[in-house]
């Protein structure tokens, strides 16, 4: 019986340790203007609900404060709720994180802040990290999900996306090491589609950008509002010192 429910949460959700970083690939950009389209934040947030939250929980945020990106609560309840009927609940997960510990072998990561916690100064942004991530799985017969990942080698979480972006395989070369000639690496070389998904590449890309974009506004819901507020304190200081330089000179005219 655990063995069924395990294989049918692999399925449907994702693993512990999904999100950390281990070599891989260059990071991608993600697209930012994203983060001030409502339509793609929403448009997010209901794949997250769909896709993500069925083991993963997003334990700081509540419900409601999808207010903030132009849906009403009765949108919310209708909608974004699967697990509880009020809207002022946080978005957790009935799975027990116990039981989850025994079938994955630890409780697989609150994503609240997900986004914020993948910063790599080196390579990029959380967001570009998730960018990345989700655009780059790939069928590997080899692994004990199928699935395999270029941002992160062999990979535990299987891809929850592949109906919408379809079945690839990744071709490899191997070649000389160039700081080591003696020893041979393997190269990516491209992707080979082996079966369509519901959407073109282009189509992939945009829903995966918009999923990312919720996950980093909800690591940061009032960030926007905090970008706004910086703004205007800046003019503000740039006026007041316009004004000081102007009385400052006023003031010491007459002083020789």
């Amino acid at each position: 019986m655990k063995k069924l429910i395990a294989t049918l949460l692999t399925c449907f959700g994702l693993v512990s340790g999904a999100f950390a970083a281990a070599g891989g690939i260059e990071w991608d950009k993600f697209p930012k203007e994203k983060m001030q389209d409502m339509a793609s934040l929403q448009n997010g947030a209901k794949l997250f609900v769909n896709y993500c939250l069925n083991c993963h929980s997003a334990a700081f945020m509540r419900y409601n404060r999808m207010r903030d990106i132009g849906l009403t609560e009765l949108q919310i309840k209708s909608n974004l709720m699967f697990a509880t009927d009020k809207v002022g609940d946080t978005m957790k997960i009935a799975m027990d994180p116990r039981q989850a510990k025994d079938w994955f072998g630890a409780a697989p990561p609150d994503l609240t802040v997900i986004a914020r916690s993948r910063a790599d100064g080196a390579k990029g942004s959380g967001a570009d990290y998730l960018y990345t991530y989700l655009r780059n799985y790939y069928a590997d017969d080899t692994k004990a999900t199928g699935w395999n990942n270029l941002a992160f080698p062999s990979v535990a979480m299987p891809h929850v996306l592949w109906e919408l972006q379809g079945v690839r395989d990744a071709k490899f070369a191997e070649e000389s090491d160039p700081h080591d000639h003696a020893k041979k690496i393997h190269v990516f070389k491209g992707y080979e589609q082996l079966t369509p998904g519901t959407m073109t590449t282009a189509q992939y890309d945009n829903t995966v950008a918009d999923l990312v974009a919720y996950l980093q506004w909800m690591g940061e819901p009032a960030q926007a509002q905090r970008f706004r507020l910086g703004v205007m304190v800046l003019l503000f200081l740039l006026v007041f010192t316009v004004f000081t330089w102007r009385l400052n000179a006023a003031y010491w005219k007459d002083v020789k």
